[in-house]
């Protein structure tokens, strides 16, 4: 794990080029609005470039963000999984987005393409990949995630059979309320710590996972974005939002690390949706459209 160092410009100028790429197919699904960008830079080391598309047409919000930090020592949430890292500088790279669409029928998303290196005088660097991406309907179809796994199924290709169901069944494990005993949504591709093979095959991987995600989610979009809906789905939607709200809060690493490292807290937060409702004891009625989705919440094969 000792080659990566020199290629951290390489890393950027993919990462940069995604955002910029992901944001022109944005706003072309969108139709009318465009994103606005925020620059910033962070005291310890590094910056980044926030973008977000707010009141679309078919986005309600769109948050794409690029950043590049590095500190001197790692955040409590880190070094206690990875005690070899105590003590050694560290850099991460990462494009993350979240898009939460207005129309229910179109569903929310996520994805994250990552680097990390750790390094110390006199010691090799230790470095990996992570990233991956997900699905989190609000009504389901089948042919939607079938055609989101197949994508994903494509795009781990590269690292033979075993990549896309090891790859799978992290995704369904990572993306799971262990207090709600339900996924966040259908799944996808999560992985981390990927360094076997050497960077050069890691790093096409990553560039796979970036370049794949458009093409698993415009098609649904396109499909699903005239839908007709009412208010009562509408409803619907905005109470399902409150899951992806527990799980970033309460489960997930990236944001803890973020926080933790004193990262920018309004970018790390950009993943929460723009409107939100809690219900108390809510239950869809028996046959209902929204009752179908909890059959959708555990790990299937698809």
């Amino acid at each position: 794990m000792a080659e990566p160092s020199d290629h951290l410009s390489a890393i950027e100028t993919y990462l940069t080029g995604l955002q910029d790429r992901i944001c022109d197919s944005i706003e072309v699904l969108d139709g009318r609005e465009r994103f606005k960008e925020d620059v910033w830079t962070r005291a310890e080391g590094g910056g980044g470039r926030t973008r977000i598309l707010a009141n679309g047409d078919v986005f309600e919000q769109a948050g794409i963000g690029f950043s590049r930090v590095s500190g001197s020592a790692l955040p409590p949430s880190a070094s206690q999984h990875r005690p070899e890292l105590a003590g050694r500088s560290w850099t991460a790279l990462g494009v993350s987005l979240v898009f939460h669409p207005l129309n229910p029928y179109v569903p929310t998303t996520h994805m994250n393409v990552r680097f990390f290196e750790a390094s110390a005088e006199g010691m090799q660097p230790v470095w990996w990949f992570g990233g991956g991406f997900d699905l989190t309907p609000y009504y389901p179809f089948d042919e939607d995630i079938r055609h989101w796994h197949d994508v994903a199924r494509e795009v781990c290709q590269p690292l033979g059979d075993t990549a896309y169901p090891r790859y799978k069944k992290w995704c369904d494990e990572y993306f799971f309320l262990r207090h709600r005993n339900e996924t966040r949504g259908v799944g996808g591709l999560f992985y981390d710590d990927l360094h076997e093979g050497g960077f050069e095959r890691c790093f096409a991987f990553m560039q796979g996972v970036g370049d794949g995600f458009m093409k698993a989610y415009a098609p649904i979009v396109e499909r699903r974005k005239a839908t007709p809906y009412t208010e009562r789905e509408r409803e619907f939607q905005l109470y399902r939002r409150g899951r992806y709200v527990e799980f970033n809060l309460v489960y997930d690493r990236g944001t803890l690390f973020g926080l933790q490292s004193g990262g920018r807290a309004e970018s790390i937060l950009m993943s929460l949706p723009p409107r939100v409702r809690y219900e108390y004891g809510y239950q869809p009625e028996p046959g209902s459209a929204e009752s179908r989705l909890i059959e959708y919440l555990k790990p299937k094969d698809w």
